[in-house]
């Protein structure tokens, strides 16, 4: 009842908190405005819907603190954590409205997840390796801070680059946070407090996300800008972290590779693909996966949906990993895997395009915006001639 009252409250405030934050992004002039191929709007639409994510998962936190039962106790992974989210939150208002250089994004990512690896000690402490006797490698303390601020920012990314299509990035980190959720329940080898712990953040970070997904999903209202991609893939990254990966279990290793499989593997792709073709890693481009869905000639909702659907094989593959092992998880990966492709490769053939309802959604809205003009007043000297005309006919 605790976790639920965490996911509703959360949920609750960010769903709340949506329509604030579009007001304030036209004021602020956080509006993306599309100017090239690799948008798939057509008109100007608000930014920053991110805080209204992150408002709703910190309140929820933060009550989580001050319940009865003390379900969360403020402790320092918290405590880095928090200062982390701080600095990525000034990052992403930044970039929203001013649009930031990479380098400059990357120094204030750099500074995240520095505050919380040195603040709280959160660090990868090592690998499973059946070959030793111990039956793991501990990695050296320069090497595991390393790794440590690699994957933070690496994760940060990767939510980042799969923001291109309306309730994307949402829906994929929606899925990921219930994902760990169900995982950490099932999980024996985490001690008490760490599972309560990543069970509270799981359930407000999922929470918020589908409580701003109705306004994000195609047609969009809003889009949840750099303050919300950053937001979502940096408290992600932290999460897998404190929530498992500086355990030695090797389940530890699998899982979150699994749930964040999908964005991993567009990050790793985008960054091959760049590199190969001579362009720098962090110049944008329209090689995306998502991208290739709807070069494949699926509407935006359809590749979405197939997104979504790849996201949530991974993540029950990674629950039946840690509920009955690696054999079944990996049967079900590759079950998944042939009607997924199959799927995908014959969606387009069902129906209508949801773009073009898309299209029919912006003429209805043009028109009733017509209808609620005030008609141009009339001119009394052509009433009266009008009406002298017609009496002398």
């Amino acid at each position: 009842m605790e976790f639920l009252i965490t996911f509703v409250l959360a949920f609750i405030i960010a769903f709340s908190a949506t329509p604030i934050a579009r007001k304030l992004a036209f004021k602020l002039g956080a509006v993306d405005v599309p100017k090239d191929d690799r948008r798939m709007h057509k008109k100007p639409i608000a930014l920053m819907g991110g805080a209204a994510i992150t408002v709703g998962f910190l309140i929820s936190v933060l009550f989580s603190t001050i319940l009865p039962v003390k379900m969360l106790t403020p402790n320092l992974d918290l405590i880095g954590m928090l200062a982390g989210i701080a600095i990525i939150s000034v990052m992403g208002v930044l970039d929203d409205v001013k649009t930031l250089r990479s380098w400059v994004k990357l120094i204030f990512q750099l500074a995240a997840a520095f505050a919380v690896v040195f603040i709280s000690d959160t660090r990868i402490l090592g690998i499973t390796n059946p070959f030793v006797k111990v039956g793991f490698t501990e990695f050296s303390m320069f090497f595991s801070y390393v790794l440590t601020i690699l994957w933070i920012v690496g994760i940060t990314n990767a939510i980042n680059l799969i923001d291109g299509l309306d309730g994307l990035a949402a829906g994929v980190s929606s899925i990921c946070s219930l994902s760990l959720f169900f995982v950490s329940i099932l999980r024996n080898d985490l001690d008490p407090v760490t599972k309560i712990y990543t069970l509270v953040l799981t359930a407000a970070l999922a929470g918020s996300t589908l409580g701003f997904l109705p306004f994000n999903f195609n047609p969009a209202k809003i889009f949840m800008g750099e303050t919300g991609s950053a937001f979502l893939g940096f408290t992600l990254g932290v999460i897998t972290i404190q929530g498992g990966l500086k355990t030695y279990a090797a389940i530890s290793i699998a899982i979150p590779l699994l749930v964040l499989g999908l964005p991993l593997f567009d990050t790793i792709f985008a960054i091959l693909r760049r590199m190969t073709s001579g362009k720098s890693i962090m110049e944008a481009d329209r090689g995306h996966l998502h991208h290739k869905l709807i070069d494949m000639g699926l509407s935006q909702r359809q590749s979405v949906v197939v997104m979504y659907t790849a996201s949530a094989a991974l993540g029950l593959c990674a629950i039946v990993l840690a509920d009955r092992g690696a054999l079944s998880a990996i049967i079900l990966l590759l079950a998944v895997a042939i009607f997924v492709i199959g799927g995908a490769k014959y969606m387009n053939e069902m129906g209508g395009s949801s773009d073009d309802d898309e299209d029919e959604t912006d003429q209805q809205e043009d028109r009733q915006e017509s209808d609620d003009k005030e008609p141009p007043a009339a001119n009394p000297a052509v009433i009266l001639e009008n009406t002298t005309k017609g009496i002398i006919k």
